[in-house]
């Protein structure tokens, strides 16, 4: 389907003619401009490379054209997207599905940018509070002199005085003389003025310089010259000057040093609130937060037994007993209950376990006795075995030195602030009070925080703290949190393309999510969003439908226009849209007969629920984002399970205990959406070893032995066959100093990865080149047309994943969240029967999914579960959760008020379960 974009205006539309990028078939498009357009298809039709590879890489080129010569001659090299032309591009943003940032620096806060308008608020309004005497400390200049003496009658009369303070290696005459010569004529002497000229006794070191005597008058030239006088008696008081009235003696000391009850105190600035700057981070932890320590969980390793029951784990021996005793026959006197188990005592009294006082020792002043006799090795081993990331002690985990927090705006410093959750923070922003003029310093930087704020609460994310670690949050909310950042900016007149804004969110927050790209398009922006949700596509302006299919079959436009234009419409995606194709719900529901049970799930927000997994089963985990999905299943069932199985794993969070049908399971799996491989060398077929079949398909041709080239000759990772000046690579990277790398195609191999010679050894046809750029249904076609079943077999599980239109090559760097996991999940099916009975546990693989995907995705997972094998899935979309065996539905809302067990059983029941948020959407489906 192409349009005659030639009669449209580039004023209102982007026109793109002649779009050949990868898979797409030379298509013309028009995105008419401050619009929301919603561009959909299968996996692999050629969505990212219209949106992303052609538009946003001609937007960025463009930009970069504009900069200065030194970044241009780099641009005769860097390719124009393949197409004929494209008129009424705007400046463009793209927030792709990135993999969250591993760096324990990056925080909630640092990424918003909202850490960074609370450092400049706090350094330009924030107030210094005594944590000695809770007074604000205060500097003062010679303005807060001169309104004191604003305020005093008229002539009256007053001494300027300012201490002198005599340098060491000096005597009290000597600097008698100094201030003579400087023109001061008086000095005060216990309650006495005494002309310096006129000194003959000995006077100790206790006196002051009169800098000025004053009649006070109201007239502009008394204040000039009194204000003179005072920054005189600031200098020669080292920071110190006092106005005395000379009648009572009344003495009134100003200070221009920041310091109060005999505290010197750091005057705010950026950098004191900054812990990724050495001036603010706290000494011990240098801004991380958590040092290597004694390890509580390791101490305690399980909060469901009480000190009695030998909570605290190194009390338990024979020869450490005596510290438990003591600590039992002394807890009455502290109101220590012994009996309770140790999650439910308070914050008070596990601390006094820990500090101890004079009755008992603690746990802390045990393992100073330990680290006393490290010198004995048996104590170096026991040191060792408690040892692991603990909280900083002295910052308590908040990464700023002391100072910091000596800082407020209205009684909260900024570490209460980072610790507060967004939809508190909110409210704490709103309702807050300021004087005039400090209103009119923070009024720009409130504006901007306020908005982020905002923009995070309509994206879902009213849960999280601006303390959060980055590498801590799920895909989902990573991307969520780069679509605020990019809305904070609120840009006016660019093209936002966005990549799948709605993974990891529920469907309830989907409407919020629409407000805010309507929102973005209000201001006169074109939102672009590649997008598989019905709900989005229903508020889109207009949606561009490409295939038919993915791969080689797709790259074409096959509907286009309103959401009703496109029901009409002959597409795939259409036919799901209409009812004419469907997600079958399963006729019947497997039955449970084998379980693992996780009792005691406290980690987090977890509110010690009692959790059944049934295995055999298809079992969905639902719930808002931050009701504690990935925490049960990532931080608890995965590493007790994994610790159950092979004897180590991962540190699990907070539970009781797991039982059930343990033995059941022999391996456990984690596919999560990370990349397969950081190498941007891994692909597809490495990964699956199909490529040591292909070398040896090549390495057995006629020209090949004449030649002797051996598999090795056939790799791009080792010397030999592959080109030298990219290194197998295919492309060079050139550094940038003010901007992202920019790739190029090698010049000597022009993409191809291997030496001249090793691309004339052909297979029916086809050099290893070939092989490598073609999708893997064509390979598929290509292998079974000439016999190969062994690769045929390999590559099957790509294409039943929904994977067929990636190339064999195609570098694992470039693949999404969702593709990854799919490749990870395809390695799994080649085994096939092989695996001894696994669990796997997948997160949100609907991940860039199109409903025809979601299909091939669940004939998958029965055929994983068909052989023996259990699959547990933290998941949103309803297509797919209307197929589960069972549901666990956590809730009811996000953060403090989520990590209660809202509901357990099978989709039929859950639909009458009030309570849940999950029902009413699936009731929908079902119905």
């Amino acid at each position: 389907m192409t349009q005659n974009i030639a009669a449209l205006s580039p004023k209102k539309n982007i026109l793109i003619k002649g779009a050949k990028l990868h898979n797409l078939k030379n298509i013309d498009v028009a995105i008419p401009r401050n619009k929301l357009v919603v561009i959909t298809g299968l996996s692999g039709s050629g969505k990212s490379s219209l949106a992303f590879d052609t538009l946003f890489a001609e937007g960025q080129r463009r930009y970069v054209e504009s900069l200065s010569s030194y970044a241009r001659q780099f641009l005769g090299k860097l390719n124009k997207p393949k197409v004929d032309y494209i008129k009424g591009i705007a400046p463009a943003i793209a927030i792709e599905q990135k993999v969250n940032s591993t760096n324990p620096r990056s925080t909630v806060g640092t990424s918003t940018e909202i850490y960074d308008y609370l450092k400049l608020l706090f350094a330009r309004i924030g107030e210094t509070y005594s944590p000695i005497s809770g007074k604000k400390v205060k500097k003062h200049t010679v303005t807060d002199v001169l309104n004191f003496v604003k305020n005093i009658e008229e002539n009256t009369k007053l001494l300027l005085l300012a201490p002198v303070h005599i340098p060491s290696k000096r005597s009290v005459t000597q600097t008698l003389k100094i201030l003579a010569q400087q023109g001061y004529a008086r000095i005060k002497y216990k309650n006495e003025i005494l002309r310096i000229d006129e000194i003959n006794s000995t006077i100790n070191h206790n006196f002051y310089l009169v800098v000025d005597r004053i009649i006070v008058k109201k007239d502009e030239d008394f204040y000039n010259r009194l204000g003179d006088a005072v920054q005189i008696a600031f200098f020669e008081g080292k920071g110190t000057c006092i106005i005395e009235a000379i009648a009572t003696n009344k003495q009134t000391v100003f200070n221009n040093k920041f310091e109060l009850d005999g505290i010197q105190f750091l005057e705010p600035n950026v950098h004191l609130f900054s812990f990724n700057n050495p001036y603010g981070a706290c000494k011990k932890c240098e801004g991380y937060g958590n040092i290597i320590g004694i390890d509580e969980d390791l101490v305690i390793p399980n909060t469901a037994l009480s000190i009695f029951e030998n909570a605290i784990l190194p009390w338990k021996s024979d020869t450490f007993k005596k510290y438990k005793d003591d600590l039992i026959n002394n807890a009455y006197k502290f109101d220590i209950p012994i009996h309770k188990p140790w999650f439910q005592l308070s914050e008070e009294q596990k601390q006094l376990v820990w500090n101890g006082n004079k009755s008992f020792k603690g746990i802390s002043h045990f393992f100073k006795h330990l680290e006393a006799k490290s010198y004995k090795i048996q104590y170096r081993v026991m040191l060792s075995r408690y040892r692991g990331k603990t909280k900083c002690p002295v910052c308590n985990g908040k990464r700023l030195r002391e100072e910091a927090n000596y800082v407020k705006i209205t009684d909260k410093n900024i570490s209460d602030l980072v610790d507060l959750p967004i939809d508190e923070l909110i409210i704490f922003f709103k309702n807050l009070k300021l004087s005039e003029h400090n209103q009119k310093i923070a009024k720009r930087l409130l504006v901007e925080i306020n908005n982020r704020l905002t923009f995070l609460n309509n994206v879902g994310l009213n849960y999280l703290t601006l303390n959060r670690t980055s590498n801590t949050l799920s895909g989902g909310e990573s991307q969520r949190i780069n679509l605020a950042t990019s809305l904070g900016s609120s840009l006016v007149g660019s093209m936002y393309i966005l990549d799948e804004p709605s993974i990891g969110l529920h469907p309830k927050d989907t409407q919020r999510l629409i407000k805010v790209l309507k929102d973005l398009r209000d201001l006169g922006n074109t939102v672009i969003v590649v997008e598989h949700d019905e709900d989005i596509m229903k508020a889109a302006d207009v949606i561009i439908d490409i295939g038919p299919e993915a791969g080689t079959h797709g790259g074409n436009i096959v509907a286009e226009g309103s959401f009703n234009d496109i029901l009409k419409s002959n597409s795939l995606t259409a036919k799901y849209l209409n009812g004419t194709l469907k997600i079958e719900i399963p006729k019947k529901r497997r039955t449970l007969t084998k379980f693992i049970k996780v009792i005691g799930a406290r980690e987090h927000n977890l509110k010690n629920i009692d959790v059944t997994f049934p295995l055999n089963t298809l079992t969905m985990i639902t719930g808002v984002s931050g009701s504690g999905k990935s925490t049960l299943v990532k931080n608890i069932l995965y590493p007790a399970m994994q610790k159950h199985i092979g004897g180590y794993g991962e540190k699990a969070g907070q539970f009781t205990k797991l039982e059930g049908d343990l033995n059941q399971i022999e391996v456990i799996e984690f596919i999560n959406q990370n990349p397969i491989g950081r190498s941007s060398r891994s692909n597809a077929v490495t990964y699956l070893k199909v490529y040591d079949d292909i070398r040896n398909l090549f390495t057995h041709e006629k020209l090949s032995k004449i030649r002797n080239y051996q598999p090795k000759h056939f790799s791009f990772n080792v010397e030999g066959g592959r080109c030298e000046v990219c290194k197998g690579e295919g492309e060079v990277t050139i550094e940038m100093q003010f901007m992202a790398d920019v790739h190029l195609e090698c010049e000597a191999c022009k993409g191809k990865r291997f030496k001249k010679e090793i691309l004339e050894v052909k297979f029916q046809g086809k050099n290893i080149s070939d092989i490598l750029n073609s999708t893997v249904d064509d390979a598929i076609d290509f292998f079974a047309a000439h016999g190969e079943s062994k690769i045929v077999k390999k590559l099957q599980p790509l294409q039943d994943v929904g994977l067929g239109y990636i190339t064999l090559g195609q570098s694992s760097s470039t693949l999404s969240g969702g593709e990854a996991q799919r490749l990870k999940l395809a390695s799994f099916l080649v085994k096939g029967n092989r695996q001894s009975k696994s669990l796997f546990i997948f997160d949100e693989p609907t991940t860039g999914l199109h409903f025809h995907d979601i299909n091939k995705l669940i004939k998958s997972f029965n055929a994983l579960i068909k052989n023996g094998h259990s699959i547990i899935v933290i998941e949103h979309n309803i297509e797919l959760i209307k197929c589960a065996d069972y549901i666990i539905d956590l809730g009811k809302e996000g953060g403090k008020k989520g990590g209660s067990l809202i509901f357990e059983g099978t989709p039929e029941d859950l639909i009458h379960c009030k309570n849940s948020y999950t029902a009413p959407f699936l009731a929908e489906k079902l119905s």
